[in-house]
Formats: C-alpha cells, structure tokens, sequence
C-alpha cells in the first residue's frame, strides 16, 4: 500500500509539473496565433501567424519595414511599433505597393554591389496622397531569419538614415525663389567655376561641371551650378529660405504616427549668415532622410502642396498638410526639371518616350569631423509623369567605390524604377515626350 501511495503522489506530482511548465508555451502560442496580419496595399500578407508561429510569407520582402516578433512581442519595425494593434487581433493595412517595392529592391540589389557601395534606399510616394508605395533598403533583410542578420541590415534605412541631400535641394530652392519673385527661369547670371562667398571670413565655392561663363536659372539646374546659385539666393531673407526648407518639411520630425523615423538638421537661424544660405542653397550643412526628400518633392509634383507621408490605412489623419508654392510655380519647376532630365542626363535618368523630371545630388559625407574626398551619398529626387504625376522617387546610395556621382548611380535606379513602373502601368510612350518652355 505504501509504496502505492508514493506512485501515485509521484504521478500527481509529474502532472502537476507538465501543467505547470505547460502552460506558458500554451498561452505564447495562443498569443501569437490571434495576433493580426500585417498586410500590403495590394492584398499580399506581409506577416501572419501559423500554428503558433510568426511567418513572413514574403520573405525579405518590406522585411525592415516589417520587422520581427520575438518569442511573444514585436522586437522591431511594425511588428514593434503596432505591437498592441496586432496582439488585440487587428490586422495591419500598409499602403505598400508590392510590385514597386520588389522594383525599388531589386534596382537596389544590382546597383549598390556593383558599384562597391555599403548600403542604399528608395522611397517611393503617391503624389496626390502622400501614400508610402515603396520604402526599400539594401542590404536586404528576411524577417524569418532575423537572427542571421546584424543589427545594420535590420535597419530601415528610408526612414532612419540622415545624409545631405546635396544638389537635389536646388530643385526646391529654385522653387522657393520663383515663387518669392526673386528669379525667372530665364534671367541670367555670372558665372565663373569658383566664386568667393561670404565676405572677408567666407569662403571659396566651385562647380563640378563645365559650363558657360553665363547660365540662366534654367541651366544652373542643367549644369547643377553651385556658383549660379548663389547669385539666385543673394536677395533671399534668410528666415525666409529657411522657412521654405521647413515647409519643405526639412528640420522636422515627419508626421508618421508611431513608426519610427529620423529627424534631418537645419542650422538655426542666427547661423544663417551669407555663406550658410549659399551652401544650404545647394543641400550643404543641412540634412534629411530619403523619406524627408520624397516628401519634399512631393511638394513639386502635387502642385506644391506638401503632404505628409502615410504608411498604415486608417492612421489618424495628419494636419501638416501645406501649401508652400503657388501651383504655377510647381508646375513651372516640374518643367524645368524635366529638362533637366532630358538635356542633361536623358541617358542616365530618362526613359525614351516618357516626361520624367529630376535632379541628381552627390555629397560629400563628414568624417571624424570634416568632409571626406573618399566617401560619397549619391541621391536623385524626381517624379513621373511630370506633367501631371502620379508618384515622386527618392533614392540615397552611401559610399559608393565606384561611379558615386549622382548622375551614374543614383539617377539610374531611379530610371530602372520608373521603367518599371511605366511598364505595369502599361502607360503608352508618347512621340514627343519634350516639355514645353518653362514660364518666363
């Protein structure tokens, strides 16, 4: 009997113990089998939970935009930021296009390892929408193997990583001094490839590209003249033109409820003597992210108006929609950067048949406090199709070993993007795609 007795204990004291440690893996798996669905615009699930587990079906995807789960909560990306959204059950709507998502990631994944670069990203926005189609990063991330990735590759680097944007600002700056009546595409300037700026203790500002020793505004943006610009901004109020840049949406966090993004740096204002204003006027000692700079010239393709960028439906609505540009003078610089693309860089950026518009940027990257002549961001901004367009395309690539100018790596991710995209759009190439003469 007693020996019975100790048995039975023993088989309660084991059941006990299987109830016991039981019960949490139970309950995780019962937790991550109600948690919602993070789903793309176009119906595609970009993770979902399968007996117990968390899946990303799309492999890499969106992957750092999408994030991970851990063994019970969101660790990163979405699945960090709506982590009590999608552990009531809900699912997660994006307004991610997959098809231009694949298409920025694949352009990415061919230029950043063949031009020696470390690392890139492309935003792609829905113009009349502000709606975040694409927001791709290389190197690429698969969420289903989170473990295997660094920390760096995990990144969302459209959102997080900030760089000078460089020359691409002077598409807006132009913008913001027609539209203050400070210049015309037509008026004309001096301009010498170096020219001193900023009185006795300034400094000496010089021109990439060969040019005419007189430019008008529509070819300072055609020969990307530093020098030019700094004659179209010499009577710009300086809170002025820094007012525009924040408008623009520069220096400010972007209104994205709950994910995370980087703030860009504008200086303050009492730094903004003669020589900040020239260098800012060309994307110089001012910063942003690839997503900032989409939205900026958002602000050109939607008739000037800024919009702020949306990724998850039915977020609360933002109210730092604005009108910074009268229309014509949007649709004036839309012109003017068309022609930039197709006299300029047609090769490079344009696609034949097709009114696309933008303008390239290569900057110099700071290290340990000073600018390197080694290590380069190579940025395009532009938009399509620039009569009317339907999205605006940023692209950043960083530390390009070979071919770093904007012109040879960025420009033609953003042609390969485009071509893609007018493609599955089954848009039909026109005969004439030429813009007409800008306003005078």
């Amino acid at each position: 009997m007693q020996v019975l007795a100790t048995l039975l204990l023993l088989t309660l004291v084991w059941a006990y113990a299987q109830l016991e440690w039981g019960v949490p893996q139970t309950v995780k798996r019962n937790l991550v089998q109600a948690r919602g669905s993070i789903m793309a615009a176009d119906g595609k699930v970009l993770a979902r939970s399968v007996d117990g587990k968390r899946v990303y079906p799309q492999g890499t995807l969106a992957g750092q935009v999408v994030g991970m789960m851990g063994t019970s909560n969101g660790l990163e990306g979405l699945e960090y930021a709506y982590n009590r959204v999608l552990e009531s059950g809900e699912d997660v709507h994006l307004t991610l296009d997959t098809f231009m998502q694949a298409a920025a990631e694949s352009a990415l994944a061919r230029a950043v390892p063949a031009h020696e670069a470390v690392y890139g990203s492309v935003v792609i926005l829905e113009a009349r929408t502000g709606r975040v189609l694409a927001a791709a990063s290389y190197p690429r991330f698969d969420p289903n193997k989170w473990r295997e990735y660094s920390q760096d590759d995990r990144r969302n680097r459209p959102f997080l990583d900030v760089f000078e944007p460089g020359s691409t600002v002077k598409g807006l700056v132009v913008a913001a001094a027609l539209n203050e009546g400070l210049t015309t595409p037509t008026a004309r300037y001096d301009t010498p490839m170096r020219r001193h700026v900023g009185g006795r203790w300034g400094s000496v500002i010089n021109d990439a590209v060969q040019h005419p020793l007189t430019l008008t505004t529509q070819q300072v943006l055609r020969y990307s003249s530093n020098v030019g610009m700094s004659h179209i901004v010499e009577q710009f109020e300086p809170e002025k033109m820094r007012n525009y840049l924040l408008d623009y949406g520069f220096g400010a966090d972007v209104d994205l409820p709950v994910v995370s993004t980087a703030t860009g740096r504008l200086q303050p204002l009492r730094n903004w003597d003669d020589l900040v204003r020239v260098t800012n006027a060309f994307g110089q000692g001012m910063s942003s992210t690839t997503l900032q700079l989409a939205a900026a010239y958002n602000t050109l393709a939607n008739d000037g108006r800024y919009l702020p960028p949306r990724l998850v439906e039915g977020a609360a609505g933002s109210t730092q929609r604005r009108e910074v540009l009268r229309p014509e003078v949007a649709r004036t610089v839309r012109k003017m950067l068309q022609e930039v693309v197709e006299e300029g860089i047609p090769t490079q950026a344009g696609v034949k048949g097709y009114a696309l518009g933008g303008k390239t940027g290569t900057s110099q990257v700071v290290v340990d406090g000073r600018y390197s002549s080694t290590v380069y961001d190579s940025v395009f901004a532009g938009f399509f199709p620039a009569n009317a367009p339907r999205v605006t395309v940023a692209v950043m690539v960083h530390g390009a070993k070979i071919g770093w100018h904007g012109s040879m790596l960025a420009a033609p991710i953003f042609q390969e993007v485009s071509s893609e995209i007018l493609s599955n759009w089954a848009a039909v190439p026109q005969p004439e795609a030429a813009p007409e003469s800008p306003a005078k």
